[in-house]
């Protein structure tokens, strides 16, 4: 596997992998759909163009061979490093892409931009992932942020009370850089 920032040129192939893991009868082939909970879209081109161009963010895309598998959005919230989109094609979930996807983007955030957490929302409704991320040290908070109903730029709702829960890590320190 190969790792690398994404540039403008990867918008379409990045949107096209986000929305088939979580949304719409692909994302059913991996275990990280939100198929039951939302529907539409889960990102767009124009969202991950205003991304790629944010001097405090990154998508970071992992690659096999010359195909686009997995991605994450990292955001350097000062304090903290945020994590979102951790995304890894339905047909190759659960075979390791996501924890090694994961882990790298920890090191990344304690070694580009020296920050000792990372911070996250999950959808409260979705345990599984939840679980998972509880397996690899993250930390349920007691803080919660609203759903955005009624803004189709994050999906259709098909249920209601979603909310998301604020999870929580300590990163290791960086190590010194010469």
């Amino acid at each position: 596997m190969t790792f690398r920032a994404a540039t403008m040129q990867d918008v379409t192939a990045l949107s096209n992998l986000v929305n088939s893991a979580y949304r719409g009868e692909s994302s059913k082939k991996g275990w990280t759909t939100e198929a039951d909970l939302l529907g539409g879209q889960r990102t767009d081109p124009d969202t991950l163009r205003a991304t790629i161009a944010d001097p405090n963010a990154v998508i970071l895309l992992t690659f096999q061979e010359n195909d686009l598998v997995a991605c994450v959005f990292l955001q350097n919230r000062k304090t903290t490093g945020y994590l979102g989109m951790l995304t890894v094609s339905p047909h190759l979930q659960a075979g390791g892409i996501g924890r090694q996807l994961l882990q790298m983007s920890e090191e990344w955030v304690a070694q580009n931009w020296r920050l000792t957490k990372m911070e996250m929302q999950v959808i409260e409704q979705r345990t599984e992932l939840v679980s998972w991320y509880g397996r690899r040290g993250y930390v349920v908070t007691n803080r919660r942020a609203p759903f955005p109903y009624g803004d189709p730029k994050f999906g259709e709702p098909k249920v209601q009370g979603l909310q998301f829960i604020i999870l929580e890590k300590a990163l290791a320190a960086p190590t010194h850089r010469e």
